[in-house]
């Protein structure tokens, strides 16, 4: 079978406003199976200003619901569009599946990227996080006999522990390519938080542990690239410190502006409770710069430890703080964890992930 016809679910698209790595995963993977020749719809939740039915580079977006009505409208758009006419059906699992064992007859391919775990307990309000968070485990479960294609170790364990058998590993893409030499940086220590200003990102810990940084190194400085509900909280600890001149909010930037800020920065900070990879870290590494993260799902698996940064305890903040020091202070050890990052990123690219991608669907299906 050279090309398929796909059904691909996921809840958010690329276009959608709470678009992260996962629905750039699913962009640069689906415009390059289509470019293959393969016919790709996505089945999505509709958001503001955004049209029904739309074609991004190939590939067809249909939208319908909000973010908890999609799973529903998802299904009566199959079972009116795709029902016996598909080859195969992707089960995007962010948070909640949409349950197409239930009604789907043709082959059904998992694609997650990490279990929700905290992210339940971090985002939602009980009771409802914690009825989340104690039946996630038995609803993956329901998926554990199906072909599930992930893109860690990590993850890969995880399932495993919950019982899936047919688990492949699909390594993330990049979109940056890497910069052939170490560049110039900043004149003064410079550490960049890049991400959603969410609980889960805990940019919170990033700001608090700048704050022991600045005892050590009184000239550094910490750069806050993103936007989210923990802005204005973030700001008020500043403001408390009195860090208004040592800390930037450039809010939500464009890539142009995000390749030069990864290039200036000395190191990239970046405490999130688990990801399924941590693209950002791979994209401030081919920009020449290493990473300190807790030591986590998906980031112990972008990060190699004292290679390519440096991984910390999990919650430790001043351990993440000790490791901010150790880069910023010692120039040898900094431009080595540089130059690694440089070639550990040169291993990733969106071409190299369609075709893994693709490779793995058609064994799966034949």
């Amino acid at each position: 079978m050279e090309t398929l016809k796909i059904a691909w679910f996921n809840w958010k698209c690329i276009k959608n406003p709470e678009a992260g790595g996962a629905e750039v995963f699913t962009h640069e993977v689906a415009r390059r199976l289509t470019k293959m020749g393969h016919e790709i719809s996505l089945i999505t939740s509709q958001s503001k200003d955004l049209p029904p039915k739309e074609v991004i580079n190939g590939y067809k977006v249909l939208r319908s619901g909000n973010r908890f009505t999609v799973y529903i409208k998802a299904r009566k758009i199959y079972n009116r569009y795709f029902k016996g006419k598909v080859d195969v059906v992707i089960d995007e699992i962010n948070t909640i599946p949409f349950f197409t064992v239930t009604y789907v007859k043709e082959p059904i391919v998992v694609l997650i990227h990490q279990l929700a775990r905290e992210f339940w307990l971090y985002e939602l309000k009980p009771p409802i996080s914690w009825i989340g968070y104690f039946i996630e485990p038995y609803y993956l479960r329901l998926y554990r006999s199906k072909p599930t294609i992930t893109v860690s170790k990590s993850t890969k364990g995880d399932l495993e522990t919950l019982g899936f058998k047919r688990t492949f590993i699909v390594p993330e893409g990049l979109s940056l390519k890497p910069i052939d030499k170490i560049p110039e940086k900043e004149e003064k220590p410079t550490i960049i938080f890049l991400g959603r200003l969410r609980r889960v990102k805990r940019p919170d810990h990033a700001l608090k542990a700048f704050i022991h940084v600045k005892k050590e190194i009184p000239k550094s400085k910490l750069w806050i690239v993103g936007d989210g509900p923990l802005k204005k909280a973030l700001k008020k600890l500043v403001k408390k410190y009195g860090l208004e001149n040592d800390v930037i909010f450039y809010g939500k930037v464009s890539e142009k502006e995000k390749i030069k800020l990864l290039r200036r920065a000395h190191v990239l900070v970046f405490p999130g409770i688990r990801e399924g990879w941590g693209l950002v870290v791979t994209e401030a590494n081919s920009q020449g710069t290493p990473a300190v993260a807790y030591d986590v799902p998906g980031l112990r698996d972008s990060i190699k430890h004292m290679n390519t940064g440096i991984l910390v305890p999990k919650d430790d903040i001043k351990a993440l703080a000790k490791s901010l020091i150790l880069i910023l202070q010692h120039e040898d050890l900094r431009k080595k964890l540089t130059k690694n990052a440089l070639e550990w990123a040169k291993n990733f690219n969106w071409d190299k992930t369609a075709m893994e991608f693709s490779r793995i669907l058609k064994q799966i299906i034949q």
